[in-house]
């Protein structure tokens, strides 16, 4: 067995190497990969979460184990952890496991920016975040990478939390201001969703048509980031549709699952995505263990 440590991967993992992985991880999901039901648990405390995703393709398997230990703010220490498992499907036996903490981060923004990039009108400028934590800021970087965004408005319950990741977002070369939930949608052409939340963060009615939205923080049953009611105005993609419809955003849509569209069907032409500059798209991001399969798989690549 073979071990990268967590300042491995760190060291070699960039937006480039993740956004090539992340789509080639959401064709491969609307293909013939086995993708197989998440696990949900917990620590000894139920407030430390611990997640289990797997999957196979017929050239690779294996399954990320993802942490989150709210306390470890306070020690100073990464409150998200992240372990990957690739095994050789000769024997069976785990052929690396790779620490990646930050390597999570990186993965998770690129599916984002992926999807914006097949679904975002080209002139989307204005982007919106709601959540100033760590993902937040990954997301915004891999967006702009897509996008030629000129602006970016931060929706953070915190003032000062806000303030400072504006700062932050502008240490990057990104120009940034705080704004409240309504004038941050209605100006917005990009929203993306960062947040644990288990409620709508705004309203449907403040989308202005043309907007693409993607929530990334509804990755388990009960959460819950986007209004349902902004579903009967957009048309609806995700990474995996049966997954999605369990513990993504889309769990709380009633309405047609046929109308939910894998992305990666959209990537390989097989569907539409964006019909016009007027249209409404939404993209839940809940997470597919494949996007860990493929960075993985590259880090181990570089590595050589």
């Amino acid at each position: 067995m073979k071990f990268m440590s967590e300042a491995e991967s760190a060291a070699l993992v960039s937006h480039e190497m993740a956004f090539e992985a992340a789509r080639e991880a959401l064709i491969a999901a609307a293909g013939d990969a086995a993708i197989f039901p998440a696990v949900i648990a917990h620590g000894s405390s139920p407030t430390n979460r611990i997640s289990i995703k797997s999957a196979s393709t017929p050239d690779f398997a294996g399954l990320k184990v993802g942490s989150f230990w709210p306390g470890n703010a306070e020690r100073g220490l990464p409150r998200h952890n992240s372990a990957i498992l690739l095994f050789d499907q000769s024997v069976g036996q785990v052929e690396w496991v790779i620490e990646g903490g930050k390597v999570n981060a990186y993965r998770t923004a690129a599916a984002d920016a992926v999807a914006a990039d097949a679904l975002a009108r080209p002139d989307a400028s204005v982007l919106t975040i709601f959540g100033a934590g760590n993902q937040a800021l990954y997301e915004c970087v891999a967006i702009g990478r897509v996008r030629p965004i000129t602006q970016i408005l931060v929706v953070a319950r915190d003032a000062a939390k806000g303030e400072a990741f504006a700062e932050a977002l502008e240490a990057e070369g990104l120009t940034a201001a705080r704004a409240d939930a309504r004038a941050a949608c209605e100006c917005a052409d990009i929203v993306v969703t960062a947040t644990p939340s288990r409620a709508p963060l705004f309203d449907a009615d403040w989308i202005r048509p043309g907007t693409h939205v993607a929530s990334m923080g509804s990755d388990a049953a009960g959460k819950q980031e986007l209004p349902p009611s902004l579903f009967d105005r957009a048309a609806l993609f995700c990474d995996l549709p049966s997954q999605a419809v369990v513990m993504g955003d889309l769990q709380h849509f009633d309405g047609d699952p046929n109308a939910i569209v894998a992305i990666g069907d959209v990537l390989q032409g097989r569907v539409p995505g964006r019909v016009s500059p007027e249209q409404i798209t939404v993209f839940d991001s809940s997470g597919i263990a494949l996007q860990d399969l493929t960075i993985a798989r590259r880090l181990v690549a570089a590595r050589r």
